[in-house]
């Protein structure tokens, strides 16, 4: 029963010294950039969840990334760049519009239109048939 009890204790122990992240800012405005970033790109291992929110290992080296590039005066566009190139355009919650992601902006709303008019047709359709077959009786 000791031993069990001990077991419980160093583990509670080892969770506790999980690592909290701290940066140092130089304003207000680079702390905010910084959090605006980590939440409009996409964790490539938690695949939707943004890297400010995630507790994955490889976020935490996301957002180190981010915050070096922050230091060193990278624009955001910058910085966005960097990650598309390591990791594709699959980081980016909001891709570009461009010819690439066509299929990805329109589709969904040329999947519903065509749906639409398919149902358009059926409903015509069965109108059709049921005014033939009163016509007939």
């Amino acid at each position: 029963m000791r031993w069990l009890s001990l077991i419980i204790g160093w583990l509670f122990a080892v969770s506790a010294m999980a690592a909290i992240e701290t940066y140092d800012f130089d304003s207000k405005a680079q702390e905010d950039r910084f959090r605006s970033l980590t939440l409009e790109l996409r964790c490539p291992k938690c695949q939707n969840q943004a890297i400010g929110d995630s507790d994955a290992e490889i976020s935490g080296d996301l957002r180190a990334e981010v915050y070096r590039l922050l230091k060193e005066g990278a624009t955001d566009r910058e910085i966005k760049d960097f990650m598309v190139a390591r990791y594709g355009r699959y980081v980016l919650y909001n891709p570009p519009l461009d010819r690439e992601t066509l299929v990805l902006w329109f589709g969904p709303a040329a999947f519903l239109l065509i749906g639409a008019i398919a149902v358009a047709m059926r409903i015509r359709q069965s109108k059709k048939a049921l005014e033939e077959g009163e016509a007939n009786a």
